[in-house]
């Protein structure tokens, strides 16, 4: 079968960028994700970070230090600095709710925007009740959903606005991959579902839109001592059109750290009336820039694979789509393309599935919305 030499040519993989570059931007955390993928990719791109702050004050300051931010201070310090105009959050999904609410307190008529983490919250009712406190105080939220910026992720969504593929009829992730547990993770109700499932929920959702059901089931992961509830997750989402999408998030992959060989990766896949696309993450080889891939066919060029290429990768490129769509929502007064409002049916997603597998039966997204 040919193969098309196809680059990557006009179709949108990178995110729009704010007219100004310049907003100050408060950094809340100092950990891995903020010192390797929020700020490595803001240092790319030429945002401002001018301020962080972290429980532990050292990491704040080496952290600063590599990234030439001139302010470390206290979380109760930058929260009431004046300097700031976007606050970014990136602490545990538990702490995350309280220190919004305290932004929002201490920022009204000055922040102009947050990004939290995802999940906005571990419950559809706090995470309501943040969206419409900082609705309320005139602060454009939105929500770092990173997945929806990775390479081949957008791409096929814009493959997908195009309607090269037709009508969607089953859409499909299948991730073999280990994660790295942080010690927080352990005194979470839900693990593997609002931990790693729902970067493939929201991904469902960037593609599909919010199902109608949920089927789902669970097991513990062998491989995680602590307790847990959701370990393994497979799942299919129901959509009123017909179409059908599905997950096996697999973090055990059999025991490849225990001396078998390994197979680790996440693929792919969408099938339509017209055509079909897959392909690969390249996140689990992280730290090595491995980009992620795509190829689609469809009846138009028949027997033809076309394959796009891109040097970007998803750690930590994808980090710069997050804040430049919130700077962007700010400047123009609009709605954020991952909204704290859109991402109430993520985190209503999350439910559905974690209750789907633990009390075993169907769920419908909109009663999980409802009954908030």
């Amino acid at each position: 079968m040919p193969t098309s030499p196809d680059p990557a040519f006009g179709l949108n993989y990178r995110p729009a960028l704010p007219q100004r570059l310049g907003w100050r931007i408060g950094c809340l955390g100092a950990g891995f994700i903020m010192r390797d993928c929020h700020l490595l990719a803001y240092r790319n791109a030429g945002f401002n970070p001018v301020a962080i702050a972290s429980r532990n004050e050292t990491t704040a300051k080496e952290v600063a230090a590599q990234y030439n931010i001139p302010t470390v201070q206290s979380i109760e310090a930058l929260l009431a600095n004046p300097e700031v105009e976007i606050l970014d959050v990136a602490v545990p999904p538990a702490a995350q709710p309280d220190l919004i609410r305290r932004a929002v307190e201490t920022g009204k008529g000055r922040l102009r925007g947050i990004l939290a983490q995802k999940p906005l919250a571990l419950s559809v009712g706090v995470a309501k009740e943040l969206v419409n406190l900082c609705a309320d105080a005139g602060i454009t939220l939105a929500v770092n959903q990173n997945m929806r910026y990775d390479q081949s992720v957008r791409v096929a969504k814009d493959i997908l606005n195009r309607g090269w593929l037709g009508e969607v009829v089953l859409a499909t992730i299948e991730m073999r991959a280990i994660p790295h547990w942080m010690p927080w993770a352990e005194k979470l109700e839900s693990l593997t579902t609002k931990i790693m499932s729902v970067h493939h929920l929201d991904t469902f959702r960037y593609w599909l839109g919010t199902p109608e059901r949920v089927l789902a089931s669970t097991r513990p992961d062998p491989r995680t001592k602590f307790p847990h509830r959701d370990g393994i997750n497979l799942y299919i989402l129901e959509y009123e059109s017909g179409a059908r999408a599905a997950s096996w998030d697999d973090v055990w992959t059999g025991p490849s750290k225990e001396g078998a060989a390994g197979d680790i990766g996440i693929k792919w896949r969408i099938e339509g009336t017209d055509g079909l696309m897959q392909g690969t993450i390249g996140w689990p080889k992280y730290p090595a820039r491995e980009p992620s891939s795509l190829e689609y066919s469809t009846r138009q060029q028949p027997n033809t694979w076309v394959r796009p290429k891109w040097d970007d990768v998803w750690f930590p490129d994808a980090f710069v789509g997050t804040m430049a769509q919130l700077l962007v929502a700010v400047e123009n007064g609009t709605e954020p393309e991952i909204s704290g409002r859109d991402n109430l049916e993520t985190v209503a997603l999350c439910e559905s599935v974690f209750t789907a597998a633990t009390e075993h039966r169907v769920v419908r997204v909109s009663d999980v919305l409802g009954s908030a």
